[in-house]
């Protein structure tokens, strides 16, 4: 089931965006304020908070996501994450497809993802390809000297 973001779920995703790995400290307190923003002003526009419940019906995953600004039909996805525990279940894809099915709904037109080029992330570039977004631009040295900024799109139409 997935189901937007409550109070009581932010430590379980807390817990499993630092279970990942994938991120350095700096990288987890953004991800903890663009949930604090969307928990505490709940008239914002900014960002959107989904989680995916397991069958246990434990928080396997979440997903923050936003209109991109001074865009038309163009959304975000800003992070995404799904506990060690619950990876290789098809989690992130449902994730992934849910976003998709709701930029549709919105008239949206396009899905931009940001991702590292570091080889820690080559299974994060290979699941996005693999949902057949298409890489489209690298920017060079972007998070530090030799991790460059890789950046997919995929067109809602």
């Amino acid at each position: 089931m997935i189901r937007p973001m409550s109070r009581s779920d932010k430590s379980f995703v807390m817990e499993l965006i630092a279970a990942t790995d994938f991120f350095r400290p700096e990288e987890v307190e953004v991800a903890e304020e663009l949930i604090d923003i969307y928990l505490t002003h709940p008239d914002q526009k900014d960002y959107d908070v989904v989680v995916i419940e397991s069958d246990e019906h434990e928080v396997a995953g979440y997903l923050t996501w936003g209109g991109t600004a001074m865009a038309v039909g163009t959304y975000d996805l800003y992070w995404m994450a799904v506990s060690p525990h619950h990876q290789g279940h098809g989690y992130g894809r449902q994730l992934v497809a849910w976003l998709e099915a709701r930029v549709k709904e919105l008239g949206g037109r396009l899905i931009i993802i940001e991702t590292s080029s570091s080889p820690k992330y080559e299974p994060t570039r290979r699941f996005y390809l693999g949902l057949k977004y298409r890489e489209i631009a690298r920017i060079p040295d972007y998070y530090q000297d030799g991790d460059d900024r890789v950046i997919y799109i995929k067109r809602m139409d």
